[in-house]
């Protein structure tokens, strides 16, 4: 017999003490009051014995399995399971499954701090867990015990953060999903709080953004940029995306160990695919490229900070610094705080230095990049290759090509098109500009000709 919880629940009381086994000695007792204690029969040293496991339902099956098992190994090791010596060991026992039970208890900050000890060694935004979670989770969970948190209070911590943007609660929402995931691993809580939530429903569904620049709009981007309130460096961290195509995150944290010659070689962002298939990336540098991360500092990153040089500016910073020099934009109201010799002031930046644009991002320009250069006419293969993404399909597993030249000649005709507008000159493709070429000569060899006749008649 195999014992199962529904059958220890349906065991009714008789008129007198009766016993269930399974094999092994393990059993279950019931008395004529209907009381149910689990017990272990085994023989030592000749004598039968019975060991009191606990009382149903307050040690459950599992519980009681797991007591049974402790006693039936040291049977086997020639111990009596409750001689005063083992009785010892098994309270030393319980008292570390009990200190197990309240780290299983512990409160959402303690595993917040356990968290954060494990996102520094494997993530490199790690920074940003630690400001969201210290901001919105704390203050709400911090102390309440973590396997307390369930479904309704994750609902009630994105109803509380309404009207904040989608993007944030969102994800605030990821961090806290990976971080009762990392709780389940470690067996702190049973189940996750964050499962099942649907986009659309509980979380907000992302709009896909499709924000392009206009030529217009990459006119006055480009010339306006060295007008706004923004730092050198930032300027040329955006002027490179809008030139290079890579994410923001990528240019910004630009290193100089990463440039060979010509070549940018780095390792792309880690999202859901590249981490599961790495790989290094490949941009050629045009020459406006080479004069934008051109400095004398030639070491350590690129466009650092400005309060520590050992760091690169951030993306946020980049995003940050946009926004504020777009015109039109306006901060979002903060909350009231008590004044404070801390407290930042308000940078004040006069219209006539902003950008007369439509709200956009810097992914935006790496969109902008993607968008002109297929206009020009490279193919997606190429485009997909300069953007760092995957083939798709058995393309994949079969196309090896890194698409090294193809790249070249798209970032430097991308380049081209892009000084162009920058001057206000009418671009022509390179199909239009070898016509053209074909004409002038043609034209140049019809004048040749001309001449020579007429010297010809004039001899």
């Amino acid at each position: 017999m195999k014992f199962t919880d529904r059958y220890i629940l349906n065991l009714g009381a008789k008129d007198k003490m009766y016993q269930q086994r399974e094999s092994g000695g393990f059993g279950i007792r019931v008395l004529p009051s209907g009381h149910k204690n689990w017990i272990y029969t085994y023989t030592f040293d000749g004598t039968r014995r019975q060991m009191n496991l606990g009382i149903y339902p307050d040690v459950s099956l599992a519980e009681a399995r797991a007591v049974y098992a402790d006693a039936y190994a040291k049977l086997h090791d020639k111990k009596n399971p409750q001689d005063p010596q083992t009785v010892r060991d098994n309270l030393l026992d319980t008292d570390r499954r009990d200190r197990e039970e309240q780290r299983k208890a512990s409160t959402v900050a303690a595993l917040v701090d356990e968290y954060l000890l494990y996102a520094q060694r494997t993530k490199t935004s790690w920074k940003e867990d630690k400001r969201i979670l210290d901001k919105d989770i704390i203050p709400l969970w911090g102390k309440l015990k973590a396997n307390e948190i369930a479904r309704h209070d994750v609902l009630t911590l994105l109803d509380k953060m309404q009207g904040r943007g989608d993007g944030i609660i969102t994800n605030t929402f990821k961090i806290v999903r990976r971080m009762f995931t990392y709780a389940v691993k470690r067996g702190t809580v049973p189940v996750s709080p964050c499962l099942s939530f649907s986009k659309g429903e509980e979380l907000p569904r992302p709009q896909s953004r499709e924000r392009t620049l206009t030529e217009d709009e990459i006119k006055t981007f480009w010339n306006g940029l060295d007008t706004t309130a923004i730092s050198s460096d930032v300027r040329n961290i955006l002027k490179l995306i809008l030139l290079t195509g890579q994410r923001p995150g990528e240019v910004a944290s630009m290193h100089r160990k990463e440039i060979n010659g010509r070549w940018w070689e780095f390792t792309p962002k880690e999202t859901k695919i590249t981490k599961t298939v790495p790989r290094q990336q490949r941009i050629y540098l045009t020459d406006t490229a080479l004069k934008l991360i051109d400095s004398i500092d030639n070491t350590g990153y690129v466009f650092k900070c400005h309060t520590d040089d050992t760091r690169h500016i951030t993306e946020r910073a980049i995003s940050h610094a946009l926004r504020r020099n777009i015109l039109g934009y306006e901060p979002k109201k903060q909350t009231p705080v008590v004044p404070s010799a801390k407290q930042k002031k308000t940078f004040f930046i006069a219209d006539d230095r902003k950008l007369d644009i439509d709200h956009f991002t810097p992914h935006d320009a790496r969109r902008s990049c993607a968008t002109m250069m297929s206009e020009i006419g490279f193919p997606g293969a190429t485009v997909d290759a300069i953007l760092a993404h995957l083939k798709v399909g058995e393309i994949r597993t079969y196309n090896k090509n890194k698409y090294d030249r193809e790249k070249m000649a798209a970032l430097i005709e991308w380049e081209f098109k892009l000084n162009c507008i920058v001057s206000g000159i009418e671009y022509r493709t390179p199909k239009q500009r070898e016509d053209d070429q074909k004409a002038a000569e043609s034209k140049q060899s019809n004048v040749v000709d001309i001449q020579t006749a007429r010297r010809r008649k004039a001899a």
